[in-house]
């Protein structure tokens, strides 16, 4: 009986109902005085209300995917064994993309949580697109992390069987999971509708979460001693997409972004490792790291502590470190979220060559509602920035045959009518 199943919910609900009663019918008994009777009203009014709450844990977790499994949520991650990440191991083997593959990066994955996911695309790969199930296995961290990847129908077709795909990274937030982005933040079907439209050039959309040690948050830093997100994201996924679709291998093609801290976690890959990510979009981020009781300690201690916590902090970096030749915007709302003053301070300290647009309703709140309006303009703003790959798959040759090049893309809409983006813009709705 898996975690997120919808028998665990139920019975977990069943099992509150029965407490309830049985607290109605014993009642009585325990309205005597005595020690013993009080003894029993509390262990019963305790009892009772443990099982109702965690019925309703149980209820939302399933329909948050905060937590994936039972190991998940007692901290029992799994790791990448060394005979996984390498070439000839048994176990290793699966189908991915109609391929068999064999101790590689990527790796098939179960359908259980895709399969609740509503609105993905159906029917023939090369007319609607797919949405694949894998997991991404880290060959420099160890890591193993579910994922999502949408693939356009375009990557299908014969035209563009050569050619490789720009790619966006969509980062959850904390203790957000791939469910999240895919069925609340909708990210492939927001990405399927806007290139059907023509307001986005054909995309791979990865779906993943920065999470890679649950429950420890560890905001996408390099902890000593312990989890290399940093690591993970900005060499490890970046590698194993590579060797498993035909995605771009020029850093311009290759943009990031997310909700919540999962936004932090974009602006912080971008502004740090310029030459793997060039675009960022951050929905309600955080601008600094800092520990809490949800991260531990994730700078160590000693002398270099203060270095790795400036280095995490995105108001020190522009001030102190060279700005790197990098595109990022940020949404935050004016009124119903806390971060509007800091969003505000990182526009304005944004300097060239960097540049930066935003995103900044009215009003709004730290939740899926506030995302899901302000995704179709970031993702058709990340658009404008990226880079449709030259870089092709070498040809095969057949004796006799000559394979023609597939066609380049037509000018996208929006770049060809809109200005030339300036170091600072803002988007408004």
């Amino acid at each position: 009986m898996g975690l997120t199943s919808e028998t665990t919910v139920y019975v977990m609900a069943a099992l509150a109902a029965v407490c309830v009663g049985l607290l109605v019918w014993s009642w009585p008994r325990f309205a005597r005085q005595g020690l013993r009777q009080v003894l029993g009203r509390l262990l019963a009014i305790g009892t009772t209300q443990v099982v109702m709450i965690a019925a309703f844990a149980c209820w939302l977790n399933s329909s948050y995917q905060f937590f994936g499994s039972w190991d998940e949520l007692f901290g029992r991650v799994e790791t990448a064994p060394v005979g996984v990440t390498q070439a000839g191991d048994d176990g290793g083997t699966g189908t991915l993309n109609g391929v068999a593959v064999k101790g590689a990066s990527v790796q098939p994955a179960g359908d259980e949580q895709l399969s609740r996911v509503s609105g993905l695309p159906t029917g023939p790969a090369a007319v609607n697109g797919r949405v694949e199930s894998v997991k991404v296995i880290g060959r420099r961290t160890g890591v193993v992390d579910p994922a999502f990847v949408y693939l356009p129908p375009q990557y299908f077709q014969k035209a563009y069987q050569r050619q490789r795909f720009p790619v966006i990274v969509a980062l959850s937030g904390y203790p957000g999971s791939i469910f999240n982005l895919a069925q609340h933040l909708r990210v492939s079907q927001t990405a399927g509708e806007l290139q059907k439209s023509g307001r986005m050039q054909p995309t791979v959309m990865v779906m993943i979460r920065p999470t890679i040690a649950p429950p420890r948050d560890t905001e996408c830093v390099n902890v000593p001693g312990g989890p290399q997100t940093e690591t993970f994201l900005a060499k490890d996924l970046p590698d194993a997409l590579k060797s498993a679709y035909r995605v771009g291998h020029d850093a311009s093609a290759w943009g990031v972004m997310g909700y919540s801290s999962g936004g932090s976690c974009a602006l912080q890959l971008t502004m740090r490792d310029p030459h793997v990510y060039t675009t960022a979009a951050a929905l309600s981020p955080d601008y600094r790291v800092k520990d809490d009781p949800t991260t531990g300690s994730l700078f160590g201690s000693g002398p270099d502590r203060t270095e790795r916590m400036n280095g995490h902090d995105l108001m020190w970096r522009l001030k102190h470190l060279p700005v790197p030749r990098v595109s990022v915007l940020v949404a935050e709302s004016k009124h119903g979220e806390r971060g509007y003053p800091q969003t505000q301070a990182f526009i304005k300290a944004v300097k060239a060559p960097m540049r930066v647009a935003s995103i900044l309703p009215e009003h709004g709140s730290h939740n899926f509602p506030t995302w899901v309006q302000e995704m179709p303009p970031a993702l058709a703003w990340m658009n404008q920035q990226l880079t449709f790959p030259q870089d092709v798959v070498p040809r095969h040759h057949r004796k006799g045959a000559v394979v023609a090049d597939p066609p380049r893309p037509g000018p996208d809409p929006l770049r060809a009518d809109g200005p030339e983006p300036t170091s600072t813009a803002t988007t408004r709705r």
